[in-house]
């Protein structure tokens, strides 16, 4: 399929604003592929794809991994939603015809990240957190900023953000998003904001 396709069938599983921030991913993902010299068509492929599974029900994520042997921690059965980049990766496959294995890894890691996440994963994973219609996050103009200048160190500042304010809503955290952070911290950088929390 190509991506007029793919845009076609997601606008018909996707509710509106999810469809229109996947078209911010996809556009903000081939900006950061043209940043570090990368495969523009796979960038903006993966991030159309990133959250294809994310319309579907809690019960529906779980059968999904459960019929295609993909494991499922404690925190996710208890979370399901945190489940979308698995099935995203999965539905790409199946649904979408998708064969290149990094546009599914990306897919598959794009909420938690990955250690060693290749250039394509860093693509979309920052791609996710700052599209243009995103606007709840913090310090948003700063890693708009970085990520088009280090995205590692963007990274660490994304994951940075999500683990405070997972922390001060007492809300569910994937260990793989700590994991993350701790082999991303290498990179990180002084933030005036670190100091405020």
């Amino acid at each position: 399929m190509d991506l007029k396709d793919i845009q076609k069938k997601l606008k018909k599983e996707l509710d509106k604003n999810r469809y229109e921030h996947t078209i911010g991913v996809m556009y903000t993902a081939a900006n950061l592929a043209m940043a570090y010299e990368y495969d523009i068509q796979k960038a903006m492929t993966a991030g159309l794809l990133h959250d294809c599974a994310k319309c579907l029900s809690n019960e529906k994520q779980i059968a999904l991994c459960e019929q295609n042997d993909v494991e499922i921690s404690n925190i996710e059965r208890n979370n399901p939603f945190l489940l979308h980049q698995k099935t995203g990766a999965i539905l790409a496959e199946k649904d979408y015809e998708i064969r290149d294995p990094e546009i599914l890894h990306a897919i598959s890691v794009h909420t938690t990240g990955c250690a060693n996440m290749n250039l394509l994963d860093k693509i979309i994973f920052v791609a996710d957190y700052i599209e243009p219609g995103r606007d709840k996050a913090s310090h948003l103009q700063e890693l708009r900023c970085e990520a088009f200048h280090d995205i590692n160190a963007c990274i660490a500042d994304i994951l940075y953000d999500t683990l405070h304010y997972l922390n001060h809503k007492n809300s569910a955290i994937d260990p793989t998003t700590q994991l993350v952070y701790e082999s991303y911290r290498q990179y990180e950088k002084e933030r005036p904001w670190k100091h405020l929390n």
